[in-house]
């Protein structure tokens, strides 16, 4: 029995990187594109975005439109393509719990289960996933460091 687990352990030992390579890399795409499409959807209309954070009760109201809209589509980007992961998920998991804080404070805090079923928790989960992970292997960060590494002498 034991050298059949320690076939095992050395199989998973070897797939083990990869396979968390590419679960970073499918986090990194989807929410980073999910990202995207936010930022563009409160920029291209960014009238109602103002009108909303006019509700809401934020101050400058246009100008955190913009301001969310810009980090949301820039951070979305750079998340899809891995690069400053880590620093580009911190923004956006600032502007989560600003969400949170704001456009879902009503039903956001009642329950976990409310907590957890309202749309910025999936955004600020993977956020903070990459930003404890980084990026993985699949990334400009990771190709940007293999080669900042080989030109060292």
């Amino acid at each position: 029995m034991k050298p059949i687990l320690d076939k095992i352990a050395a199989i998973h030992e070897r797939c083990n990187p990869w396979l968390q390579c590419f679960v970073l890399l499918f986090l990194r795409i989807t929410i980073g594109y999910r990202f995207y499409l936010s930022g563009k959807g409160k920029l291209a209309h960014f009238d109602k975005t103002t009108a909303f954070f006019e509700d809401l009760h934020i101050p400058a109201p246009a100008f955190h439109a913009g301001l969310v809209g810009c980090t949301e589509m820039i951070g979305g980007i750079l998340l899809m393509v891995g690069l400053g992961t880590r620093l580009a998920s911190v923004p956006l998991i600032i502007s989560m719990i600003v969400a949170y804080l704001t456009a879902h404070r009503e039903e956001g805090f009642a329950s976990l289960y409310d907590f957890t079923d309202q749309a910025p928790f999936m955004f600020l989960c993977v956020c903070l996933v990459l930003l404890a992970f980084g990026p993985g292997k699949v990334a400009l960060d990771a190709f940007i460091e293999r080669w900042w590494k080989s030109r060292k002498p």
